[in-house]
């Protein structure tokens, strides 16, 4: 997930406010380990999405050897906290839930890094790894389809500030080798709607999104 930072970014430059974790009342650990308790990674996991959509996914936790199914789904999509590194540093705690499209795709060389990781690769070998698993077949670009990181608790650390950071809920459509001039600019730039992240397979177009209010839709049915 180099990307990230990336992202948090561009979205700050078109004038989006992020919240600081440190600020607030109860601040609770943005990091997520597999001492994480399994508890707080399910719900961490499912406030990527609207309830309706996490409600029937399958979820996966880490555990000490990677990814662990904590229970099947019923709809196609997979949420977890998708986590990213700098080196050996945490830099990244986001709750995503992919569709059926994601799940066989990206999230599959996602879990591959936690394996890795969790096996003491360096950085530089996790990503030789991934690499090679595209050329040889053993991963897949994605096509057509999206992911949720709708959450409140969407953490990266802002290494300027030195600080984690929360970045507001939005969407990612799979948009693999894609690049700036496919929409319609000469580079990337911050101010790009929808914005690209990353290069390669990987790559991500992002949306800001508003999250529903809870109960949103039971509440308008009685006011009719």
């Amino acid at each position: 997930m180099g990307w990230k930072k990336t992202v948090f970014a561009g979205v700050l430059s078109i004038g989006v406010t992020f919240s600081i974790a440190a600020a607030q009342d109860t601040p609770r650990d943005p990091t997520v380990t597999a001492s994480t308790p399994r508890e707080r990674q399910i719900e961490l996991a499912l406030s990527a999405a609207p309830d309706e959509v996490s409600s029937k996914a399958a979820v996966y936790v880490l555990g000490p050897k990677g990814y662990e199914k904590a229970r099947e789904g019923t709809n196609g999509f997979s949420c977890f906290i998708w986590r990213s590194f700098k080196e050996t540093m945490q830099v990244s705690a986001a709750p995503a839930c992919f569709d059926a499209i994601g799940s066989s795709t990206l999230m599959v060389t996602a879990m591959r890094r936690e394996e890795l990781r969790a096996q003491g690769k360096s950085a530089a070998e996790i990503e030789d790894d991934i690499a090679q698993g595209y050329k040889d077949g053993r991963y897949k670009a994605p096509g057509p389809g999206f992911l949720y990181m709708m959450s409140n608790e969407n953490y990266f650390y802002d290494s300027e500030a030195k600080q984690w950071r929360t970045v507001p809920p939005h969407v990612m459509f799979y948009a693999p080798d894609k690049t700036a001039t496919d929409l319609g600019y000469d580079s990337i730039s911050p101010a790009m709607v929808p914005f690209l992240t990353g290069s390669g397979p990987e790559a991500l177009m992002v949306v800001l999104a508003k999250k529903p209010p809870q109960n949103s839709a039971s509440e308008e049915s009685h006011q009719h």
